[in-house]
């Protein structure tokens, strides 16, 4: 099956023998990072032209903008319309036998919470295809509270852990402004409970105003919890493999730069989130809006526990990266995360 990821205003089809021509030129193109020419096209397809029809092909290739000629008597290249047009036509790949048995080894042994699988996820990512794997987790400002209970620690020290139903939990150190006995934190954390559930740390709640002991823990318990409540910019991100950077790209200066762009955690993850709001899976050069990513794509796949986002998985590399494989592993760990943790809670 195709897959269409095209942004609004792109997608318009081209005749068979020109989409097979660009297909070519892409795919080489991939595997050689240099320029491909007319002969090369008619080797690697079964278009029983001349090699002047195929000339004459990719002039108007490049004159409707999917091909671009580096400099005169060389080949053409794919400019990132080509390389969108290549996408959006790709058939879903699949990861190689050793690739999935990769993967089924890894969620059969990881353990933790989702962000603990998000983040060893990095490098999973990372060694399937040799690209720089970029995690993020969501901050769960949507997510509804499932459990909140206070554990006693000492008099002094109280523990809150709060599970939420995208899966993550949450650990606040309470430092009530009395000491607190262990039966007082024993019904403060069922008022508690009752009070929280069902609800998003976004919403207000009513605590209690009364000065006894239970209502004063409760009081104190839920302004920690509502005070450490994340925001878009608390959004976690990992990074896997951020030496191939370096393998992938063949100026210094874009090695620097896109280094430079993973320093920045608040900017790539709200660029995961605009390319997952848009509907797409990939983003080429420009449409990723960052000048030191314009030779840069980025493959991305959102993770959904019980039909909630809790965060995604993508992988950087060059325009001219291995879309097919790079698609077919962020996706399969994506549904393999969904699968670990949907299974766990069965």
């Amino acid at each position: 099956m195709a897959r269409k990821t095209m942004p609004p205003n792109q997608g318009k089809d081209l005749d068979p023998r020109k989409a097979t021509i660009l297909e070519a030129v892409v795919a080489e193109h991939i595997d050689t990072a240099q320029p491909v020419g007319s002969s090369s096209v008619l080797q690697n397809t079964d278009i029983d032209v001349s090699p002047a029809t195929v000339r004459t092909e990719m002039v108007s290739l490049e004159r409707e903008g999917y091909l671009a000629q580096p400099h005169t008597s060389a080949g053409r290249i794919p400019t990132d319309k080509g390389y969108r047009y290549f996408v959006d036509h790709l058939e879903t790949g699949v990861l190689g036998p050793a690739q999935q048995m990769q993967v089924r080894e890894f969620f059969s042994k990881v353990r933790g919470e989702v962000e603990d699988v998000l983040e060893q996820t990095s490098s999973l990512l990372s060694q399937l295809t040799a690209y720089t794997s970029v995690v993020v987790g969501s901050a769960h400002t949507q997510a509804t509270v499932l459990s909140a209970q206070l554990v006693s620690l000492d008099p002094r020290h109280l523990l809150l852990v709060t599970v939420f139903s995208d899966g993550t939990v949450s650990k606040h150190t309470v430092v009530p402004s009395v000491p607190v006995s262990f039966e007082t934190c024993t019904e403060a954390s069922r008022q508690m409970h009752a009070l929280l559930i069902d609800t998003t740390l976004q919403q207000p709640v009513q605590v209690p105003v009364s000065n006894n002991a239970v209502a004063t823990v409760v009081r104190e318990a839920v302004a920690v919890l509502h005070a450490k409540r994340p925001t878009m910019e608390g959004e976690s991100m990992y990074i896997g493999g951020a030496s191939h950077v370096a393998d992938s790209y063949d100026q210094v200066e874009t090695v620097r730069q896109v280094l430079s762009i993973l320093e920045q955690e608040l900017l790539v993850v709200s660029l995961v989130q605009d390319i997952i709001d848009k509907g797409l899976s990939v983003a080429i050069g420009a449409e990723n809006g960052q000048v030191p990513l314009a030779t840069s794509a980025l493959v991305v796949a959102p993770v959904t526990i019980d039909g909630e986002k809790v965060g995604a998985v993508g992988l950087l590399g060059p325009t001219r990266m291995k879309y097919k494989e790079a698609l077919a592993a962020a996706e399969s760990v994506s549904r393999e995360i969904t699968r670990h943790f949907e299974g766990t809670n069965t």
